[in-house]
């Protein structure tokens, strides 16, 4: 066979695969879940999985996996939201022997311009990746667990280590690709991108996008009823400086010793943990990107990820039994959401790049050659490719919506059995019984709009 004809059949084959891939790269995520988190926030929890089953044909995808566990607690069904966190931690770790950047699939043939971001095989951001860790341990203090609570997050601080390494390891391969292809790597470089969504303040006071406050709160509360004050000091402690100028991370330190040795009063020590609202969406958008292209500037349209605001109904207090507890805000997953992808733009931005130059460079090649005699061929395979690249520019929006957005804490002393807890939101107040037990307690509130779901072990008074 002629290599011309080989070539542009070679291409109209791409161009096609590039046009059926293109119903999978333009699915909206943020609209899925809207829905999904709609019929939960009223209530609706096993309506909400249904429909998240019907969105996911792939039961085995680890973002299905992470959405269904959650959905799964929220509705007190602690050993399969287990099992599904379970798998979508095996997944992860799965994929960790994986470039971050994936190179050498982005840049060593055909697939290097078919792929789409959003059709690339999800990874968990780390921020997600820790707060699944962290989740698993809360699921195990919902079921009286605390020893392999401790296992779960003990894990959260040797996966922020890996990370921290990962990340250095990926800013360097980024900037050194970055400069070899002449690519911008800057979102500041994008015409019209709202910089300020993931660009200010708050966002950068962060210390990065994965190290979260409740996490190693968390773990102090744990060691400490495990009766490990040497290693519930440090969680505190570093509870303390990511959220520093709180009084009560502050005292948790503080009174650490004299709590260890205070005898039984017979009094259970509980931390109320609040989470609301979801977390960010993201939307794709287009921009005009500055890319290198036969040694000449041009500017291409490219899809990118933009983050929303999303309204949540963060509690003002908590009244438990008519005395009303500080409260303490702890962690903020959509100012870690905001930081990530800020953090994780560059190598968005060399993705992008490599694919539209590479893109612009074939579409060039065929155009280029229309004079030979099989010009006609040449010219479908040409437009077909174009029509491909216009159905996958757009970026990808996938992310783990059903996280809370806001985390609060609260801590207190109760004596063992019922009790009456009122929670105050500018949408309300919104009344829940608990019962406690033992030395220590977890009792994990979560608000989606009026609705208040409760994550708490069985209370067995006898001590």
């Amino acid at each position: 066979m002629p290599h011309g004809i080989r070539n542009w059949r070679r291409l109209l084959t791409i161009g096609i695969g590039l046009c059926v891939s293109g119903c999978a790269a333009v699915r909206s995520y943020d609209a899925e879940l809207g829905g999904t988190l709609e019929r939960a926030a009223g209530g609706n929890v096993d309506g909400a999985i249904k429909l998240l089953d019907s969105s996911n044909a792939d039961k085995k995808n680890l973002l299905y996996q992470l959405e269904l566990g959650m959905l799964q607690r929220l509705g007190n069904r602690y050993d399969e939201s287990q099992k599904a966190w379970t798998s979508a931690s095996a997944a992860i770790e799965g994929s960790r022997t994986v470039s971050p950047l994936d190179l050498s699939r982005m840049v060593g043939g055909a697939a290097s311009y078919v792929l789409s971001d959003k059709l690339r095989a999800y990874e968990a951001h780390d921020y997600e990746q820790v707060m699944l860790l962290t989740y698993m341990a809360l699921n195990h203090l919902a079921l009286g667990d605390f020893d392999s609570a401790r296992v779960a997050i003990k894990q959260t601080h040797e996966l922020e280590a890996e990370i921290a390494e990962r990340r250095s390891r990926q800013v360097a391969a980024v900037e050194e690709e970055a400069k070899k292809r002449g690519a911008r790597s800057s979102f500041k470089d994008l015409n019209g991108y709202p910089v300020a969504t993931i660009d200010n303040p708050a966002v950068n006071a962060l210390r990065n996008g994965y190290q979260s406050a409740l996490s190693h709160y968390l773990a102090g509360f744990i060691y400490e009823a495990l009766g490990e004050p040497s290693l519930a000091a440090p969680g505190y402690r570093l509870a303390n400086e990511l959220q520093p100028d709180q009084p009560l991370l502050e005292e948790a330190l503080a009174g650490l010793d004299a709590r260890m040795a205070a005898p039984d009063d017979g009094m259970t020590d509980v931390l109320l943990i609040l989470g609301s609202g979801s977390a960010p969406a993201l939307q794709s958008r287009q921009f005009t990107t500055p890319i290198w292209v036969s040694n000449r500037l041009i500017f291409i349209p490219a899809s990118y990820p933009v983050m929303t605001t999303a309204e949540t109904a963060r509690p003002l207090q908590i009244i438990v039994d008519g005395r009303s507890l500080p409260l303490a805000p702890l962690t903020s997953i959509d100012l870690m959401a905001r930081r990530s992808l800020q953090d994780d733009m560059p190598s968005i931005m060399l993705r992008a790049t490599i694919r539209g130059t590479t893109s612009a460079a074939l579409q060039y090649q065929a155009q280029s050659r229309a004079s030979d005699r099989d010009s006609a061929g040449i010219a479908l395979a040409a437009a077909v490719l174009a029509i491909g690249a216009v159905a996958l520019n757009s970026a990808d929006d996938r992310t783990w919506r059903a996280l809370p957005s806001d985390l609060a804490v609260a801590r207190t002393r109760l004596a063992p059995g019922q009790h009456k807890v009122l929670v105050q939101t500018l949408e309300g107040e919104q009344a829940v019984p608990i019962s406690v037990s033992g030395r220590h307690a977890v009792v994990d509130f979560r608000l989606l709009r009026r609705q208040v779901f409760v994550s708490a072990p069985k209370a067995d008074v006898a001590r």
